[in-house]
């Protein structure tokens, strides 16, 4: 279902620090009518496997503070030559060994395949938690491509020539694991809160 426009803006609450990612999920949402007020904090995570509890945890301690409606995000990157790695830990990762330290771990690695994964927690004064998921299969180029930030210049999604970090905004959120938690988002909110559609 392609997005339309609503009569009335619904404002909720994205808790981050990453502008990137406000970017993003602020022009997916736009075109629902619903707009983004960035909160720059975020709950200290807890350590897990499970992106699902991480997202649930630190809903649970932002709720209180903000109960008005409000949501977070986690997103892990899952490389299936590092069995996984480096998963919900990709932005400790980062910054530990960045773009260059992934690929030097990958260099004698025939299979590239990995994918993307983002848990969206939204709540509001009617509902403690509701969890919207989105997963891009992909691949880890052999070689740093474009810009972005985090690791878009090394992960190409499959049916594309482009890693993340050679597309636009626009582009990225076609493919986006992110972009696809964040529609996933807005058309529950369509229906469940009573959005309506303008003309």
């Amino acid at each position: 279902m392609e997005a339309g426009k609503i009569s009335k803006t619904y404002k909720i609450n994205f808790f981050t620090s990453n502008y990137g990612k406000f970017i993003e999920i602020k022009q997916v949402l736009a075109p629902y009518g619903i707009e983004l007020i960035k909160i720059n904090e975020k709950p200290k995570e807890i350590q897990s496997e499970k992106l699902e509890e991480i997202v649930e945890y630190c809903v649970a301690v932002a709720r209180m503070k903000h109960p008005e409606p409000g949501f977070l995000e986690d997103t892990g990157l899952f490389i299936e030559g590092l069995n996984g790695f480096p998963g919900p830990y990709a932005s400790f990762v980062f910054q530990k060994i960045g773009l260059k330290g992934i690929l030097k771990l990958l260099k004698n690695k025939e299979n590239r395949r990995s994918k993307f994964v983002t848990v969206i927690g939204y709540w509001d004064q009617q509902i403690k938690i509701k969890l919207f998921k989105g997963v891009v299969e992909g691949e880890i180029t052999t070689k740093i491509r474009g810009k972005g930030w985090g690791y878009d210049p090394i992960f190409k999604p499959l049916k594309s020539d482009k890693t993340y970090g050679e597309m636009t905004t626009h582009e990225k959120n076609i493919f986006s694991h992110r972009g696809r938690a964040a529609r996933k988002l807005a058309e529950w909110l369509r229906e469940e809160r009573n959005l309506k559609r303008g003309s």
